[in-house]
């Protein structure tokens, strides 16, 4: 590399990646943002711990040492590990683009050892709430063809562990669903999964009684001015719902997912099926909600158990 770039400021590389990021990568502004200001936090962490100017020189030799008294300062302030995990894994993405456009590594980055996080576990809803809540949906004082939108989806959600987005992904051709469904979830990777009949004629029913036509190339389900139906009137709606029904603030759309994998462990389902239904890459991401079942039976076992009580 030309001796005259390892001058250029850390503030100017910094500026450079953003813009790759902005631009060649398409990267959403608020995680641009979140980038800008966990690199920026390195930055002047270095520039007051080694008490110079922070260019690409200094940055190809900062030690093991130096990230782990970075690590250590921040937590000091009480930085959760979670939180300190994800600016290291900015650091290392930093990192990766010096080396590819200024030949500028750092082997001490790969040396360091990242904060253990712990992996937190879903919040499916009890079968009763999925039930309840799908029901008073359908009930509310809307348009029927609204009513009926709304259950076709949180059906998809629960009966098919559908994420919000792969629901709403589906366009007109998906309207007479048959026993299975190809949905392109996370990285482009297509699944099958099977429908349930209710679930089926719960889709039916909303394209029969939407007013909008419903081509095979558009968005099947709609909003009430006849664009696409967005995500955020989908958690307004659960939100709404879990304040009527009691239910815990963990009872999101995403839960609905959730208690689709939890429900279908409980009843004997196959961890692996269960894994190629959602769409995981990992069979170890899948694992959770086995966790998750063994701590409902712990709590049912600990509340109905009359040896329990000690």
């Amino acid at each position: 590399m030309d001796a005259s770039a390892l001058k250029t400021s850390a503030s100017d590389a910094l500026t450079a990646f953003l813009q790759h990021l902005a631009g060649e990568r398409r990267l959403s502004l608020k995680t641009v943002d979140a980038y800008q200001r966990d690199i920026s936090g390195f930055v002047a962490f270095l520039t007051g711990h080694l008490g110079e100017a922070v260019s690409l020189q200094t940055l190809s030799e900062v030690s093991a040492r130096d990230f782990r008294a970075f690590m250590a300062a921040r937590r000091k302030t009480g930085l959760a590990a979670r939180s300190l995990a994800r600016e290291m894994s900015a650091l290392r993405s930093f990192y990766t683009y010096l080396e590819r456009r200024w030949e500028v590594s750092s082997t001490a980055l790969l040396l360091v050892e990242l904060p253990k996080v712990p992996r937190s576990k879903p919040k499916p809803i009890s079968e009763t709430a999925a039930r309840d809540l799908v029901e008073q949906v359908g009930e509310r004082d809307v348009p029927d063809w609204v009513a009926a939108r709304d259950v076709a989806v949180l059906l998809l959600l629960y009966g098919c562990g559908l994420r919000i987005s792969e629901a709403l992904s589906l366009t007109g051709r998906d309207r007479s669903l048959g026993e299975g469904l190809r949905v392109t979830g996370k990285g482009g990777k297509t699944r099958l999964v099977p429908v349930l009949p209710n679930v089926a004629e719960a889709v039916r029913k909303y394209a029969a009684l939407a007013p909008f036509d419903l081509e095979p190339e558009v968005a099947l389900f709609r909003g009430v001015r006849g664009g696409p139906l967005g995500p955020r009137p989908v958690q307004k709606l659960v939100e709404d719902m879990r304040l009527a029904l009691g239910l815990a603030p963990s009872a999101t759309p995403h839960a609905l997912r959730h208690a689709f994998a939890t429900h279908l462990l409980a009843h004997g389902g196959d961890l692996r099926a269960i894994q190629e239904l959602l769409g995981h890459a990992s069979l170890s991401t899948t694992q959770v909600y086995a966790e998750v079942e063994a701590d409902n039976l712990l709590k049912l076992y600990d509340k109905a158990h009359p040896r329990s009580q000690g």
